[in-house]
């Protein structure tokens, strides 16, 4: 049996007005963008000067001087980085290898690809690329990208 779902006028107009405002960014000229973590047309720069010399950024939207830019973050195999903060939220998705991530006063964890990761502003951790592939993490950040030496 065919079941229809029925909505009255006013509500019918009201959804409408709420879906045109979610896609105002695209009515308004915003192109939607897709990256892989080897799209060769991401510009990878360097890390904080605290974090090891081969981790690298990529901004993949936004910018990171302004809140609610994403990146990606790039760590080669058997590398760490030390204890730090952010002033943000970070939201955060590992795209490749195994992150061992340790937040001050919880058990480490280690991060697989496809696994979803939050960490709350202002919380000292760090991590480490585990032996294999390289790590690439997508993150998430609510405020401006920053990172500081946990204890400054």
């Amino acid at each position: 049996m065919l079941r229809c779902l029925c909505i009255s006028r006013p509500l019918a107009l009201l959804a409408t007005t709420l879906l045109a405002c979610l896609a105002w960014p695209a009515l308004a000229g915003e192109r939607a963008v897709v990256y892989s973590a080897d799209d060769p047309t991401i510009e990878w720069g360097p890390c904080p000067g605290f974090f090891p010399e081969t981790c690298r950024i990529g901004v993949l939207n936004g910018d990171p001087a302004q809140p609610d830019a994403d990146i990606f973050f790039k760590l080669p195999s058997d590398t760490a980085v030390p204890a730090h903060t952010h002033t943000s939220a970070e939201r955060m998705v590992l795209v490749s290898g195994r992150l061992e991530v340790d937040y001050e006063g919880q058990d480490p964890v280690v991060l697989t690809p496809g696994t979803y990761a939050w960490g709350p502003p202002e919380l000292p951790h760090s991590a480490r690329c585990l032996e294999g592939d390289e790590c690439v993490l997508f993150i998430a950040f609510v405020e401006p990208v920053d990172a500081f030496p946990a204890g400054d």
